[in-house]
């Protein structure tokens, strides 16, 4: 039996693990892909404390790797099915067996939601992207496009500002979803042009973004606008299936947890995008993968198997 099974292999899971393992816990991370989680997608980080140059997310997330794999965490390439949980022990089904801990460690993660479009998947990372705060600096003095009506969208156009030389909101509807402040506030920026009852068909570029179609929803009008950057921000898909109707959920389906990161299940942690909160940074899920691994390891010194 392990002492905690982590399921998710991104900064969170590392993390966790890295603190888990340094305690001399008998600790497994199970990852159906690559360690590294949406980090790996990151073409360059320049906001993770430390490296002042910044670092390309691969390399980040594989310093963390060897880091956790140093004080003996074991990484497993299995994906986990079912979790159990009764009153003596927990149980991960995994598609190569079936594995017993005191404790387990949610780091599955959440995915961006994809507006499916062509070019979208072929230029992630190589001018579309899902984080403004991450990749904004790199479009100095240059047009880009934000896809999104909500507060996410506007916030980051609002950001955006800092670095961008025009911003093309792009939104399906005539009015925005975000709160009124946000709107205001976007509205009085000069370099935000709202492009209303829109929606986007296709991404445009071969090794990087070099513009967007567009089709007016009402006219069914389409155009083309030169840009170099496409952030898309119409919400995140939680990989909470796994845990769906054993822990407690949020309205939009991440893990409801205390400041503990304690989930409703008690030898259950959950750390990382997968938790519901407000902001998700690489910085952020470190600091939750290592409280959890703190907790876990005192869930267990108090006694508890379950």
């Amino acid at each position: 039996m392990y002492d905690v099974i982590i399921i998710g292999g991104g900064p969170a899971g590392l993390t966790a693990g890295l603190y888990s393992s340094r305690a001399r816990m008998n600790v497994l991370m199970l990852e159906m892909l690559a360690p590294g989680g949406q980090v790996l997608n990151t073409d360059w980080v320049e906001n993770y404390p430390g490296f002042p140059e910044g670092i390309s997310g691969f390399e980040l997330v594989d310093r963390m790797k060897t880091q956790s794999e140093k004080f003996g965490l074991r990484i497993e390439n299995e994906e986990a099915l079912r979790v159990k949980i009764t009153d003596d022990k927990k149980i991960v089904e995994t598609n190569k067996g079936t594995l017993e801990t005191k404790t387990i460690i949610l780091a599955c993660g959440a995915t961006w939601k994809k507006l499916g479009l062509e070019g979208e998947a072929q230029l992630a990372g190589k001018g579309v992207s899902y984080c403004a705060t991450c990749d904004g600096p790199f479009y100095r003095d240059q047009d880009v496009a934000v896809i999104g009506g909500g507060d996410t969208a506007v916030e980051e156009a609002i950001f955006l500002t800092r670095f961008a030389n025009k911003i093309y909101l792009v939104h399906r509807r005539d009015q925005l979803r975000a709160t009124k402040l946000l709107q205001e506030r976007a509205m009085s920026q000069e370099k935000i042009e709202f492009i209303w009852n829109t929606i986007p068909l296709k991404i445009l570029g071969q090794d990087g973004v070099e513009g967007i179609e567009l089709q007016n929803v009402k006219t069914g009008k389409i155009a083309r606008k030169a840009i170099h950057g496409v952030f898309i921000f119409i919400g995140t898909l939680p990989n909470t299936g796994l845990v769906k109707g054993k822990v407690d959920l949020d309205d939009e389906g991440f893990v409801i947890t205390d400041e503990n990161t304690r989930t409703s299940v008690p030898g259950v942690f959950a750390a990382g995008d997968i938790r519901s909160k407000s902001w998700r940074q690489i910085s952020t899920a470190v600091g939750e993968g290592a409280t959890a691994s703190f907790w876990a390891e005192k869930y267990i010194e108090e006694g508890h198997q379950s």
